[in-house]
């Protein structure tokens, strides 16, 4: 695939900037590429995973996991020899037996390479005779030749083999399983057979036993389903989709009703010193966000923070701003408000300037408040424009992943749950924990839940598209 992916790459290349006929194309061609690779190709292999039951049990295809268990062994600790390693005339000496002193005969290697790849043929060994090896390489030393022992075999005067079993000794080495038939696979030491099921993706007894790794297949609309109909995972799944609506939509309402009275209060004629207030007005904006929170973070600490500190002076309480779920959410629409409303700010400010003048005069001489003029003039003509950036900031805070990781990590935790779940937690959040930081690490079913998310921002951006076409058609 990637074979193809590169050919089919390679040649529109070849196509679109070997022929005179595209010439937009030239210049199209970058971007589109890009996209296809960076966007496209995540994107649908995303989708793909959430049709799987890819998770840290279930890792590798199933030829690697069967391939993975037949190639384990296990050594004879009672019939391992211990072995010594010796350097003479560039070239290493293999000693193999008991120490020096001991009566029983000791055997030695032929010359083994000091650099490169162990021999592929076993080595053989014959007895040592009288001859005085040089001093035994220390552990240090030894480390170094780690690879080369590890792939050497050793055959004894008897016909029998023997292999690497650790820094000090050879041994007999017997493999762990045996293969069957369509797949099977038998346990030597026991006789139990472990056949591979397809629907779980596990070697499995009959008796539904699993053994580890298992495998990777196609389940389905299974994840899907889960969203639905596993109670233990729905109801959390569901209280933390209806927060990350509230949190979106309170924080465009929030930021919206604070930085628009901003931006009248700013245009406000008799207000001295006003590019001196947008400026400080400004500055929330111009800090990096994540600088921001972790401020914050500090601010609302419950025994060290000065908010704290300054309602335990004025009133005598402390609230717990991260155990409380109620507050923690209070305290995450408070922190995203100061960080969004500068841009809404800036926003209407470039609005209000382009509404006429005369509207505002023949309002005075009508007799109109400011709250009238507010209602009937200013909103009006503002909000028609707005609403697509209000749709984006939506959409933006409907993933705003930096702010509850740094503030709160989703924390208060929910009770009882199968899967790691956060009352503050918001959809794309939740799935990171699903997918990294859970033990079992379920890529599928976090897949499963990024696609859905997924498509609720593209009906958003659409919904955003169609707006902006009818606000321009009706200009």
């Amino acid at each position: 695939m990637v074979a193809l992916g590169l050919l089919a790459l390679g040649g529109s290349a070849i196509v679109v900037y070997g022929t005179a006929r595209s010439l937009a194309w030239k210049y199209l061609f970058p971007g589109v590429a890009a996209m296809l690779v960076f966007v496209a190709f995540p994107l649908l292999y995303t989708v793909q995973i959430g049709f799987t039951n890819y998770s840290s049990s279930n890792l590798l295809e199933y030829a690697r996991a069967r391939a993975y268990l037949l190639d384990q062994t296990t050594v004879d600790e009672d019939s391992a020899q211990p072995f010594t390693l010796h350097l003479r005339g560039g070239a290493l000496l293999l000693r193999l037996g008991p120490q020096e002193g001991s009566a029983q005969p000791a055997l030695v290697s032929a010359p083994l390479p000091l650099r490169g790849p162990a021999p592929v043929a076993p080595v053989t060994m014959t007895l040592l005779g009288e001859t005085a090896l040089p001093e035994a390489l220390n552990l240090r030393e030894l480390l170094h030749h780690r690879d080369m022992l590890a792939a050497l075999q050793l055959q004894l005067p008897g016909g029998a083999v023997i292999r690497y079993a650790g820094l000090r000794e050879f041994g007999p080495v017997a493999a762990v399983w045996k293969a069957g038939a369509d797949g099977a696979l038998t346990h030597i030491a026991t006789n139990t057979e472990y056949r591979p099921n397809r629907a779980s993706g596990f070697f499995e007894t009959a008796q539904g036993e699993r053994m580890q790794p298992g495998f990777k297949v196609g389940i389905g609309l299974a994840n899907y389903a889960r969203m639905l109909l596993d109670a233990d995972f729905r109801g959390p799944f569901v209280s933390i989709f209806v927060w990350t609506v509230l949190f979106a939509g309170l924080t465009v309402l929030f930021s919206t009703a604070l930085g628009m009275t901003l931006a009248v209060l700013l245009e406000w004629p008799a207000l001295e010193h006003r590019t001196l207030y947008r400026t400080l007005l400004f500055l929330p904006y111009a800090v990096p966000g994540f600088i921001s929170i972790l401020v914050f973070k500090g601010l609302f600490n419950q025994n060290f923070g000065e908010i704290n500190g300054i309602l335990h002076a004025l009133v005598g309480v402390r609230p717990a701003w991260f155990a409380d779920p109620l507050l923690a959410k209070a305290m995450i629409l408070v922190v995203n408000t100061w960080l969004g409303y500068p841009y809404i700010m800036i926003l209407c400010s470039g609005l209000l300037k382009a509404i006429p003048a005369d509207l505002y005069e023949a309002s005075a001489i009508a007799g109109a408040k400011p709250l009238t003029n507010f209602f009937k003039i200013t909103a009006p003509l503002i909000a028609r424009p707005l609403t697509p950036l209000l749709i984006s900031a939506f959409a933006f805070n409907f993933n705003n992943f930096v702010l509850i990781s740094l503030l709160t990590d989703g924390r208060p935790d929910f009770l009882n749950t199968k899967l790691p779940a956060g009352t503050t937690d918001i959809l794309v959040s939740y799935t990171y924990r699903i997918a990294f930081t859970d033990s079992g690490q379920n890529f599928g079913l976090a897949a499963a839940i990024s696609t859905l998310i997924f498509v609720m921002v593209a009906v958003m951006a659409m919904v955003q598209l169609k707006i902006t076409q009818r606000s321009e058609a009706r200009r």
